[in-house]
């Protein structure tokens, strides 16, 4: 330091100035590139990726929802015919715990699961319960539905469990070496699923034997899509996964573009396959499109806020093929499937955690923070239903009927019935059982939400767990929030 001095002092002041400028260009320089290498990656759009458009679907009157995000895809779209509201209420379901997700739907049956790790089948035309089976402490996944049983997984403690769908008897349990959120999904005699260790799993459908096990560099909280023999999934780590079903082999591994200062996004987003393309939202505030067979980034766009949900895509007559989907930042987006540009965007005034669905030419998506539903136009963005009553994965169908999901309720809801003309009588039964639910303008208030602390729910999960907000999240829950 001394010799330092020294060598100052010897200089002429036009010297010392001369220095003094080089430091500064040094100092300078150094902050630019500081500035490039943490700044917050831009958006990418690659006009010669891949891209399939379908055919539009024809209309079904009635279908199962077997899993969660209707089929194996996850696409969330049923071109349903005759649903649109204003509906009646056919029935309330109370399930005095928190329902995260959304049921499905067999025939005449819903499955649901609630946060206290109870399976329920409910009668889909009366509301009654069938059967109701206790499987462990904590839960948080839809269950999937396939030859006559039930597969689920669960948090507290790690295992995936099979049940027989007419009954609840457990057929066989599978311990986990860690715990699980991810909703399954079955084909071919296996049933995948990912936990929080990082692994991606195939179990036996018949006895829940490891068929494979592949190990992910991140947890792996969201559910896999799975279309031509090949799993799709992406983990905490930023990092989306493409895995032959048979063997679980690596076929392609693509990574997120990242958060600013370096930090990698997290995939919590059940992706949907379609148009020869993965769809998933990043908790890096983006929602990512990649080539389905090369792994290539075909696009990304940034939202308003972190973007917890997964997607629902569509194709039909009056649209293009879009993207819908919500953000924590409290925005219902339509996204052009090929290029990411925005179609529409509409606020619904609170955060959106869970995933939307399209039923027919209707957007359903909750919000957390308000605890309604709202539902709008699949081509203008214009809100057609809004009720006071939903949390996360707000709704499904059958064709003939749709399950709203409040905070800790289902409720059946169907056409409103038209009046009749004059001369023809009146209809027959009460007409307070018909009552219009969910007409366009001010929510009718929460009825989903039980008084009181249903004891162990969503939000007390909150010790030794991860932000799920990331940075400035409103909530620290531990797991994906009904993605």
């Amino acid at each position: 330091m001394r010799r330092v001095l020294e060598i100052w002092r010897s200089l002429s002041t036009l010297q010392r100035a001369f220095a003094g400028a080089g430091a500064l260009l040094l100092v300078a320089g150094g902050a630019v590139a500081g500035y490039l290498t943490w700044k917050r990656p831009g958006d990418v759009t690659n006009t010669d990726a891949t891209f399939r458009a379908k055919q539009v679907r024809k209309k079904e009157e009635a279908v199962d929802w077997p899993l969660y995000g209707l089929n194996r895809a996850r696409t969330r779209y049923l071109p349903a015919k005759g649903l649109r509201p204003p509906f009646r209420k056919l029935w309330h379901f109370d399930a005095e715990q928190l329902l995260e997700f959304s049921p499905i739907s067999v025939r005449s049956t819903l499955y649901v699961m609630s946060n206290d790790a109870k399976v329920f089948a409910i009668n889909s035309e009366t509301g009654n319960v069938k059967w109701k089976q206790d499987i462990g402490e904590l839960s948080a996944a839809s269950p999937a539905f396939a030859h006559k049983q039930l597969y689920v997984t669960t948090l507290e403690p790690g295992k995936a469990v099979a049940l027989n769908a007419k009954t609840g008897k457990v057929q066989w349990r599978r311990q986990l070496p860690g715990r699980s959120e991810s909703s399954p999904v079955v084909q071919g005699g296996r049933v995948y699923f990912g936990d929080e260790t990082g692994n991606v799993w195939a179990l036996d459908e018949k006895n829940g034997k490891v068929a494979w096990r592949t190990s992910t560099g991140g947890n792996v909280k969201a559910g896999p899509a799975l279309h031509d023999q090949t799993l799709f999934v992406g983990n905490y780590a930023g990092q989306m996964y493409a895995l032959r079903a048979s063997d679980g082999a690596v076929r392609w591994q693509a990574s997120d573009l990242g958060a600013s200062f370096g930090r990698t996004g997290r995939f919590y987003s059940t992706p949907a396959v379609a148009f020869g393309r993965v769809y998933a939202g990043n908790a890096d505030g983006r929602v990512y499109s990649f080539e389905q067979r090369s792994g290539d980034l075909a696009w990304s766009q940034s939202l308003d806020g972190y973007v917890y949900a997964a997607p629902a895509v569509a194709d039909t007559s009056g649209t293009p093929p879009s993207v819908y989907i919500g953000t924590n930042g409290g925005t219902a987006y339509a996204l052009d499937a090929r290029d990411g540009g925005e179609i529409w965007s509409v606020s619904v005034g609170g955060e959106i955690s869970g995933a939307g669905s399209v039923i027919g030419d209707i957007f359903y998506l909750s919000d957390v923070d308000l605890d309604k539903t709202v539902g709008f136009d699949i081509a203008t963005g214009r809100s057609v239903y809004n009720i006071g009553r939903g949390e996360y994965n707000p709704m499904v169908s059958d064709g003939r009927r749709l399950y709203l999901t409040g905070y800790a309720s289902i409720t059946g809801l169907g056409p409103k019935e038209k009046k009749p003309k004059r001369g023809r009588g009146k209809p027959e039964g009460k007409q307070a059982k018909n009552e219009p639910e969910g007409k366009q303008g001010k929510p009718k208030g929460k009825q989903g939400k039980p008084k009181g602390k249903p004891g162990k729910n969503r939000r007390e999960r909150k010790q030794g767990s991860v932000n799920r907000g990331g940075d400035g999240g409103k909530r620290n829950r531990g797991g994906k929030p009904g993605n």
